[in-house]
């Protein structure tokens, strides 16, 4: 699978693509235009895998269960081969994972499922609610990929302190159609006793990459 890599210093931040998005995307909508200078020295590396939504999620033409277990293959791609070799580049061990759209959604849900695995979150224009991709059917695999669903009854103490000394930073435009996605998920961390930032950008910002810019050169 491709993947790729911008600086080589620095604290290492994983980026998921958009909704069937692929590698390249950061770099060609600007992103990494956006933090070249800090790229540049040496405080940031940017590890751009590709992503498989459109053989998971967003694939109409298998059945729902099909499609979330590639998802977790997918996942099971990111911990055995993605982060080994971010470690290797960057063995400080401070991660931060990061993404727009579809991408804050799996951000938020890799770092939730894995806590002991990123340090910090910084989800743009997210929404969190995976109920809209499996056309009605639903069992614990995808429960358990579905933050809105599994935040909520989290009880083991263990795993909640590992959420809780994370950055969090959940950030959406007041134009955007997932604000409310944000806010229920700011909502539901708050009532776990988990410190997030909820930001919601004015001036018309609205889920499109000239605003998603503007946000990460904020949080990173």
């Amino acid at each position: 699978m491709e993947m790729l890599v911008f600086g080589h210093a620095g604290e290492p931040v994983l980026v998921f693509p958009t909704s069937m998005g692929r590698y390249f995307e950061y770099k060609d909508f600007g992103m990494i235009g956006m933090l070249a200078d800090r790229i540049a020295d040496g405080y940031l590396q940017i590890f751009c895998p590709d992503g498989v939504d459109a053989e998971s999620w967003y694939n109409r033409a298998v059945h729902p269960r099909q499609r979330v277990l590639r998802h977790v293959q997918y996942e099971n791609y990111i911990i055995h081969e993605v982060l080994p070799f971010i470690h290797h580049r960057a063995p400080q061990g401070f991660l931060i994972a990061t993404g727009c759209s579809f991408g804050a959604f799996h951000s938020v849900n890799f770092a939730f499922r894995h806590p002991a695995l990123v340090n910090k979150i910084i989800a743009l224009g997210g929404d969190y609610d995976i109920h809209g991709r499996l056309n009605g059917y639903y069992d614990d695999e995808c429960y358990y990929n579905c933050p809105v669903d599994f935040i909520p009854n989290l009880s083991d103490h263990a795993l909640l302190e590992q959420m809780r000394r994370m950055e969090i930073y959940l950030a959406a435009g007041e134009a955007d159609f997932c604000l409310a996605g944000t806010k229920r998920l700011a909502e539901l961390l708050s009532r776990k006793g988990i410190p997030r930032h909820l930001d919601v950008w004015g001036d018309g910002a609205g889920h499109d990459w000239p605003y998603w810019r503007k946000m990460i050169r904020e949080y990173l």
